[in-house]
């Protein structure tokens, strides 16, 4: 809305804040670590209403099945000597995601098959899981292997392995937030929350909406919005095999949030077909404000467009990112810390994501009301004194107003003149307001008058 003054830094500032609190707890597809995270996401939006739904496991969506809930009490490895290694509570990433429970005494050798490295990373933990096939392990960096390997590799020793986890029939939880606007047309955002110990893969986004129907809650809104929070790929199966065809009426556009608070690139992986209106809503921000900016296709695809986008489901989304997944160094490791972000970049990604939310608000097709270039002088729209200068200074206001035939929106407008959608605002009320311009309903029935 016109006069949207937001202070992005001080966002930012409480979106850390929030992953430094949501930083330590553990999340996977399921598990109590999911619901914690949901119940302090719920506190920090008193104003909203955040409701945690659950899923009861072996539930069917579509072509897959709802996990057993997972939970871990403890995990860890003691060395001959004693020494507690690949500890789950000093970092949740050494244990191999959904690992089944486990105590046994295994020599180096025999435990050798079940330890995850990363030898061209040797300092990181990687991140590894088995949602889907039952096994164990635990990741660790391949330095730390190295030295256990060189210490124990020929000896008859044991490790004790301890897993502490349950796999039972239990629940899948995820997070929904709708927040009434003017119209019934919805714009969507869709965050994961499965990853555990990730910033910028995970949490940056569960920031991102977070802070995002802080803003939404507290302004009146064109259309509604929808945030939801899942556990990647399986959550958005599932929501999708009982919400499709509500989100075919109403979705408007909807986003993906993920890797969206490093201080690196702005980037958009567009849909399947790449020219939605979210893909354009993207693209428009991403050309007028971020020149450094990157875009991919659907063929590198690799978060929950994959579901949103699909041959049948085909919803209007696109992902919105920093750094996409998997291009930058610390993805889906030990690295992908709290030093990867600050409250500026937070902030400034606030920014990026809030630009589009405006886009889309201010998008729509209106119909030049007069026949032949309306007189702007009289309305006071037009230098009175003609110098070689005014042209240049009012064309882009001009293109606008000559380009709106009741067919092309002003996205489509704004590309061909060359000119930020944002910029043009206050231009496009005057002409409302003086009547040069009306606003097209669904069936775009034209509005000339002789002036």
């Amino acid at each position: 809305m016109i006069g949207d003054s937001i202070d992005f830094l001080g966002y930012g500032a409480a979106m850390l804040a929030l992953i430094e609190r949501l930083f330590p707890i553990p999340r996977s597809l399921t598990g109590e670590g999911n619901r914690q995270t949901l119940r302090i996401l719920r506190e920090s939006l008193p104003s909203v209403d955040l409701q945690i739904l659950d899923v009861a496991s072996k539930t069917r969506a579509f072509d897959w099945e709802i996990p057993l809930e997972w939970n871990v009490r403890d995990a860890y490895i003691l060395t001959p000597d004693g020494e507690r290694i690949c500890d789950y509570h000093k970092n949740n990433l050494h244990l191999l995601g959904y690992s089944i429970p486990m105590e046994c005494d295994l020599c180096f050798k025999a435990l050798e098959p079940y330890l995850y490295t990363l030898k061209s990373q040797p300092n990181a933990i990687p991140y590894v899981t088995s949602y889907y096939q039952e096994r164990f392990g635990f990741c660790l960096s391949f330095n730390e292997f190295s030295r256990l390997k060189a210490r124990f590799g020929d000896s008859q020793e044991t490790f004790h392995v301890c897993i502490q986890s349950t796999l039972t029939e239990g629940v899948m939880s995820y997070g929904e937030i709708y927040i009434k606007g003017r119209s019934k047309k919805e714009i969507v955002f869709s965050t994961y929350i499965c990853h555990p110990q990730m910033v910028n893969n995970e949490l940056s986004g569960i920031a991102l909406a977070f802070a995002l129907a802080k803003i939404l809650s507290q302004r009146e809104n064109r259309y509604s919005f929808r945030i939801l929070f899942l556990p990647e790929t399986i959550g958005s199966i599932y929501y999708l095999s009982r919400h499709l065809e509500s989100l075919r009426k109403n979705c408007l556009a909807g986003f993906v949030l993920t890797c969206i608070g490093d201080n690196r690139t702005f980037s958009v992986l567009h849909s399947r077909n790449g020219n939605n209106l979210a893909d354009r809503a993207a693209h428009h921000v991403l050309v007028r404000y971020y020149p450094n900016h990157k875009e991919y296709s659907y063929l590198e695809r690799g978060s929950d467009e994959r579901q949103y986008c699909a041959p049948g489901v085909d919803l209007p989304f696109c992902t919105l990112m920093r750094s996409k997944f998997g291009t930058y160094p610390e993805y889906h490791t030990s690295l992908d810390d709290l030093k990867l972000i600050s409250a500026e970049s937070l902030g400034e990604s606030l920014e990026y994501v809030f630009r589009i939310v405006r886009v889309l608000e201010l998008n729509a097709i209106y119909q030049n009301t007069i026949l032949c270039e309306p007189q702007l002088g009289k309305r006071g729209l037009y230098p009175t004194l003609s110098t070689k200068d005014s042209i240049n200074k009012i064309k882009d206001m001009r293109n606008l107003l000559m380009y709106c035939d009741g067919k092309k929106d002003l996205l489509e407008i704004a590309e061909i003149g060359g000119f930020g959608l944002l910029e043009i605002e206050q231009w496009i009320a005057q002409f409302v307001r003086h009547g040069l311009l009306k606003k097209q309903n669904n069936k775009g029935k034209k509005c000339l008058k002789k002036s």
